[in-house]
């Protein structure tokens, strides 16, 4: 793709409310634009990433058995009231019609996959199962101030399951520890990113978060190194610092942000809509449940957080809106934009993703638009590396350039 041709273009400064740095970057960048407080539009740029991101998740959840549906955002009142949350769930937007017939728009959705599974779910033959969607979700954040972290609209990824009894919930429960560990790595992040156990509220005695060392951190864990876990600082209120697989008390205090939790529902949500199943003896048996949820734009906004610098965002290659970067310096007419042109094409043709800046700009105002949008791979043309038979290269989260040929480049890429 021609840099010039981009829907969107660069900016020296992010707008003044913005606080949070994941949201003064992608919009000074040309990834995200923000409608109001909380709701941000995906741009080109931005949506590429956000399609990468949706793509290493659905092959993650195709793997433990998920089967991928789409629910309404739109649900009746009734359901709700039927497991008692329309009145308790205090960020749940409510709206009513003309008529008087009154809805909520989905923050989440156990109240629908539930009825859903009812209509197909009778025998234990059909049992375990797995749902999952990506969609926008909607919740009343009173301090939406933290950019794509914390939405009033965001896209999500929640899957449920459903099973037999809570043995056969624990085992997909430990495979989907593995699985999101398995996200956040491939993201780059891995390193970065601790299973951490918080309150399990009304459902058990503990739930999962994954959580991401940053400085710009919403939460506060304490990370116990010996076992690679860590507890949210909310529960050690009553369990005290300690790591619950261990013991150890020697843990480590960061700040940190959730990208992750799963929850092991048991039968909180079957039982209110009698999703039953027959076992054997033809017993009618509820089923129990498991949920497990990733905000997508809060992904990709704590990676921002998490790898960025003072120059602009650093982008993991599997997420990366273009793998390459390729910069022509001088005008349209000159030999470098020839050949920087060829060589869009070639890598192009070898299916490597390619953002050719081809604008008429000095060449500071390429390179800091170059590390302002965070692409892997930045490929220089110049004159006088062409006198050489060479490009300059250089990974964005790097200093060290290199001079090679461009045949050496279509060989590494």
């Amino acid at each position: 793709m021609r840099q010039s041709e981009l829907f969107t273009k660069t900016r020296k400064e992010a707008p003044a409310d913005e606080v949070s740095k994941n949201a003064s970057l992608l919009i000074r960048a040309g990834f995200i634009d923000k409608l109001q407080s909380g709701v941000y539009t995906y741009l080109p740029l931005g949506f590429r990433v956000l399609k990468k991101i949706e793509s290493i998740i659905l092959k993650e959840m195709e793997t433990v058995g998920g089967q991928e549906v789409l629910m309404p955002s739109l649900h009746p009142k009734e359901n709700w009231t039927t497991t008692g949350r329309w009145d308790s769930m205090d960020d749940l937007y409510k709206v009513t019609d003309s008529s008087g017939r009154e809805n909520a728009l989905g923050g989440t959705h156990e109240e629908i996959v539930v009825p859903l599974a009812k209509q197909f779910l009778s025998s234990y033959k059909q049992l375990p199962l797995a749902l999952f969607q990506i969609q926008n979700k909607f919740r009343m954040e009173l301090r939406a101030k933290s950019g794509i972290l914390r939405g009033r609209e965001f896209f999500m990824k929640d899957l449920y399951s459903f099973h037999a009894d809570e043995e056969d919930l624990e085992k997909y429960y430990a495979q989907m520890k593995i699985s999101y560990q398995n996200i956040f790595q491939q993201m780059g992040i891995g390193s970065k990113t601790y299973l951490t156990f918080a309150s399990g509220g009304s459902f058990s005695k503990y739930s999962h978060e994954f959580q991401t060392v940053t400085e710009a951190g919403e939460d506060i864990i304490f990370i116990c190194d010996a076992c690679r876990i860590a507890v949210n600082k909310e529960i050690t209120e009553t369990e005290g610092e300690q790591c619950p697989e261990c013991g150890n008390t020697n843990l480590k205090k960061e700040k940190s942000i959730e990208v992750g939790n799963i929850f092991q529902l048991k039968t909180k949500f079957s039982e209110p809509f009698n999703l039953t199943y027959k076992n054997e003896s033809g017993e009618d048996i509820p089923v129990s449940m498991g949920c497990y949820g990733i905000g997508l734009g809060r992904l990709m906004g704590v990676v921002v957080e998490a790898l960025s610098d003072e120059k602009g965002i650093i982008w993991p290659e599997s997420i990366a809106p273009f793998k390459v970067h390729l910069i022509a310096l001088g005008d349209e007419n000159s030999k470098a934009h020839r050949e920087a042109f060829q060589m869009q094409e070639k890598l192009e043709e070898k299916g490597t993703e390619v953002l050719f800046d081809d604008r008429d700009l000095r060449a500071g105002e390429k390179f800091a638009d170059a590390d302002l949008l965070g692409i892997p791979l930045r490929v220089v043309v110049s004159e006088s590396t062409l006198k050489e038979g060479k490009i300059e290269v250089k990974r964005r989260a790097e200093e060290r350039t290199s001079l090679i040929s461009f045949e050496e480049l279509v060989k590494n890429v």
